[in-house]
């Protein structure tokens, strides 16, 4: 493995900006990992080799003019195949959008080109972002770096993959119900999901537009912060961007964690944890702690219908907007000659859809059906309002929520496919989170018995962002977690 893909996002850009190396090495040795390792860990659905150096050698020429160079100069970025790159392809992992190219860059794509970041290629996902394992791809599971039997959790997989097998040194996924942080905590990274309209969708293909959120996916709370950064901030394209400027979250969370009050909520722990889970968790309070926090139990007493109300409202907006692929304005087309335009929808939409989203369309269509819906969905969004008063009401008395991120370590293939509420349960830790609309990241903090990685959960008031990234730093800063898988 290069030197340059054992560097950060941080020290690359700062080497690039001094002249230590040139943006086209670091492109170069990103490349060259992904030719070596990908074949076994299939984390990109997509190589952009060409535009990739081509980017590179732009930066290195603008260094050369002697311009100043952004942010993330020379910073190889992975980019989730939802989010629009100009040109490149958007499956979103499924058949039905094969062969289609995005005619416009995403807004966090316009903000990465214009902090000099090179965008390496798409990564691989669960089905239009509905999945915990990246199993449900249509075209083929990305594996976990550190154990290629075991899933890298979902949706964002191939990001969080690409990122812990140094095939990009950072990666944009994003966040539904835990889309960053279960990868994250499964692939021993850092994953941020800010808080919903810190962070542009336009360019995002939506899910469930009152839940999906994108972030980065890093190996150290510098890089994320730098990422934010950069991605963060108002755009007037995208209705729910909230109206703030953007931020230095590298400056806003350093900085000690005294005086700052941590709550553990009772309710998420009621089940029980694994040891190694449980042990993760006391060593993490134990660091936080030391560090000048304090923390102490608190109730959310909504939290057991999160589930419930997450997978009645993700797949009511999933219904609709999925509604568009029909095979008639865009993506695949199956037509038998001379067929009537339902059967268009029928052939085009039967095959191009695999069956977890076919299972979430149905299940959504249904719930917002008539004589269903005031039972369905309208009860799902005010007991919603209840839950997001659940976090309110903590607020009042801690800075942060601290939970784990995950039940457990990374499972394996096929270990939950036959179970879809088994499955749905790998994200009960963080889905309460986006109903919330609150800011939440995963860092590492330990390993399992089989040395796989397990992550720490930090939530954050809606806009204190840097808070999370602040007590993420000190768990960082302890040590509990260190190596890299082994390709």
């Amino acid at each position: 493995m290069s030197a340059l893909t054992s560097l950060s996002a941080k020290d690359i850009a700062a080497g690039v900006r001094r002249g230590d190396f040139s943006a086209e090495a670091v492109v170069k040795s990103h490349l060259d990992r992904i030719a070596a390792v990908d074949a076994k860990v299939r984390a990109y659905l997509c190589v952009l080799a060409d535009s990739a150096r081509a980017a590179a050698r732009a930066v290195d020429a603008k260094r050369a003019a002697g311009k100043a160079l952004g942010t993330l100069a020379g910073v190889p970025v992975a980019l989730k195949d939802n989010i629009c790159l100009a040109g490149a392809q958007a499956t979103c992992g499924s058949r039905i959008l094969e062969g289609y190219k995005a005619p416009y860059d995403a807004t966090v794509t316009e903000r990465l080109k214009a902090a000099d970041a090179v965008v390496l290629g798409k990564t691989n996902l669960d089905e239009f972002a509905m999945g915990s394992s990246n199993e449900n791809s249509a075209y083929f599971p990305t594996k976990n770096p550190w154990d290629l039997a075991r899933v890298p959790g979902g949706s964002s997989g191939g990001s969080a993959a690409a990122v812990a097998a140094r095939m990009a040194a950072l990666a944009l996924g994003s966040d539904t119900g835990g889309s960053i942080r279960q990868p994250a905590a499964f692939c021993g990274l850092v994953g941020l999901k800010p808080t919903y309209g810190a962070v542009s969708r336009y360019g995002l293909v939506a899910f469930a537009s009152s839940l999906d959120q994108i972030g980065p996916l890093a190996r150290s709370i510098d890089d994320a912060a730098l990422a934010l950064s950069v991605i963060s901030g108002h755009d007037p394209k995208d209705s729910t961007s909230a109206p703030s400027p953007a931020r230095d979250y590298l400056a806003e969370s350093a900085g000690d964690l005294g005086g700052l009050r941590l709550g553990l909520p009772r309710e998420y722990l009621e089940g029980g944890l694994e040891p190694d889970m449980q042990g993760a968790l006391e060593s993490g309070l134990d660091a936080l702690k030391a560090r000048g926090a304090s923390v102490r139990e608190v109730s959310m007493p909504h939290t057991r219908y999160a589930l419930s109300v997450y997978y009645v409202i993700a797949p009511s907006e999933a219904s609709s907007n999925l509604a568009r692929f029909d095979g008639v304005r865009y993506g695949a087309r199956r037509h038998g000659a001379g067929g009537s335009l339902l059967e268009l929808y029928e052939e085009t939409r039967g095959a191009g859809f695999g069956p977890e989203v076919k299972r979430r369309i149905m299940l959504g269509t249904y719930a917002l059906s008539s004589g269903y819906y005031d039972a369905f969905y309208l009860k799902a969004q005010k007991v919603r309002t209840l839950i997001k008063g659940d976090f309110d009401a903590a607020f009042k008395d801690v800075d942060l929520l601290v939970t784990p991120t995950t039940p457990s370590a990374a499972f394996r293939f096929g270990e939950k496919t036959d179970d879809p509420l088994q499955m749905y349960l790998s994200d009960v830790f963080t889905l309460p989170c986006n109903l919330a609309g609150v800011g939440g990241v995963s860092v590492p903090a330990g390993k399992s018995a089989q040395g796989l990685p397990l992550g720490l959960q930090f939530m954050a008031r809606p806009g204190e962002d840097h808070l999370l990234l602040r007590a993420a730093r000190a768990v960082e800063a302890a040590g509990l977690f260190s190596g890299e898988p082994d390709l």
